[in-house]
């Protein structure tokens, strides 16, 4: 399965389960397709705690889907 395809199942089934600036930032990068600098200017925080923020959430979807498997079915 494409990473783009797999990033975007993810979000779909189960992005509500992130927290609020997760599912914003995690949007706003891969759906929108914002910079990390686009987004960090914007909430006024830095690139690598958006990165961080990213990163986290989409950790979180992969466990979540490795435990439910839902996507994959």
């Amino acid at each position: 399965m494409d990473d783009t395809f797999l990033r975007t199942m993810l979000f779909d089934f189960y992005g509500d389960l992130l927290t609020e600036k997760q599912r914003e930032y995690y949007d706003l990068h891969y759906n929108s397709d914002l910079s990390l600098f686009e987004i960090a200017e914007m909430s006024g925080t830095s690139r690598q705690a958006v990165w961080d923020i990213i990163r986290r959430a989409e950790q979180t979807l992969r466990d979540i889907e490795t435990k439910t498997g839902l996507v994959a079915k």
